[in-house]
């Protein structure tokens, strides 16, 4: 049950995008059509999924052990970086046309700062390995979940009159605050 409550958590409750405002970048770039979207939600909810689980086992097998705290940062970007470079291979490889429609967003994911804010969140949670992979297959979900939403949103706004002075960007970060504000009314619910 405490392992629903993690996974639930990272992805309503505490949402990096919504509630954390972690990886606005790849969120209001690729929420413009709801199949990259997808497709940017899963290829970061992998990453998110084994860096917390290399990221964990680095720190507490290799970190601690020899008293190298200190490097935890460099060693959890250079984890995402080389991860980053393998989803983006693996993507080439399979789809031109899903590598063409994520372009620069997909090597942004490096920079992502919701990946490295959940490697140190597991840290600082003191999460064993089996609630490190729950969070961050969570925190994956809720970065889809909440992409999605942007997207399928906004796909629906390309349709809709809106205003001339709210076209484009204003409209965009309008929405975006309006999701915010709605899964803040998760918190306080869950905080796990």
């Amino acid at each position: 049950m405490e392992l629903f409550l993690i996974f639930l958590s990272a992805a309503i409750v505490n949402n990096f995008v919504l509630a954390y405002f972690l990886g606005i970048c790849p969120f209001i770039g690729v929420s413009s059509k709801l199949s990259s979207a997808v497709s940017m939600g899963m290829a970061t909810t992998f990453v998110m999924t084994i860096t917390s689980i290399v990221t964990w086992l680095i720190y507490h097998m290799i970190l601690i052990p020899f008293n190298l705290e200190f490097l935890q940062y460099v060693s959890f970007i250079l984890v995402i970086a080389s991860l980053v470079q393998f989803v983006e291979m693996f993507i080439k490889k399979v789809s031109q046309p899903l590598y063409r429609a994520l372009g620069i967003f997909l090597p942004l994911i490096t920079t992502n700062c919701a990946i490295l804010g959940l490697a140190l969140f597991i840290i600082l949670r003191e999460y064993t390995f089996i609630e490190g992979i729950f969070y961050g297959l969570g925190a994956g979900a809720g970065f889809t979940l909440a992409i999605s939403i942007m997207a399928g949103i906004r796909e629906e706004l390309d349709l809709a009159d809106v205003p001339k002075p709210f076209q484009g960007a204003a409209i965009t970060l309008i929405v975006a605050g309006i999701l915010a504000l709605a899964f803040m009314g998760f918190s306080g619910m869950i905080s796990v």
